[in-house]
């Protein structure tokens, strides 16, 4: 594994330090009322710099359909994009986050859909194992491209200092560009 990214919101500079990365998770949207500020420029200074780009919404409890489409509406999607429900609020179920998932999915046939979690989550709180495209796991155990779990995954977040850092399991940004690229 040889593919490094970061994920950033409104916590970091629109123009944040795209040297040595590979792709980058922009968060857009949290519930149904709240979007991040800098997330367009944080966008330009990915697609400036070339880089394989996801955007992410912060799942809240209830009205699943409705934060899907409040999300969705604000991306203007190139091919390649990824979309991900960042799971991280005890209230929502895993019928909410599997449900949310599916309905991108069938939104955006052409784009892959992802689920972001820790380890606490995956192992306490998931009883379905799924997520959509694939998984994208955090766990700051100081082992990079290995976050300790059995399932399958596609990005392992494993730190955050100075800033969110992810490796990506595959051996190239373009394996990377060409697994974005889906046929429905």
């Amino acid at each position: 594994m040889v593919i490094k990214g970061v994920d950033v919101s409104s916590y970091q500079p629109s123009d944040y330090s795209t040297k040595g990365l590979d792709f980058v998770f922009i968060k857009i949207t949290e519930g149904t009322s709240y979007t991040n500020p800098k997330w367009v420029d944080q966008r330009q200074t990915a697609r400036d710099a070339e880089l394989v780009t996801g955007f992410y919404h912060f799942g809240r409890a209830g009205g699943m359909k409705a934060q899907a489409d409040y999300f969705m509406s604000k991306i203007n999607l190139v091919k390649g994009d990824m979309l991900v429900l960042d799971w991280e609020d005890t209230e929502v179920t895993n019928a909410e986050k599997d449900s949310w998932i599916k309905y991108v999915q069938k939104e955006r046939p052409h784009t892959r859909v992802l689920l972001y979690c820790n380890t606490n989550f995956w192992f306490n709180h998931d009883t379905t194992s799924f997520a959509g495209d694939g998984l994208w796991i955090a766990h700051y155990n100081g082992k990079p491209g290995k976050p300790g779990i059995e399932h399958s995954w596609r990005f392992h977040q494993y730190t955050n200092d100075p800033i969110d850092t992810n490796l990506a399991n595959f051996d190239s940004r373009a394996d990377l560009r060409k697994w974005t690229h889906k046929e429905p």
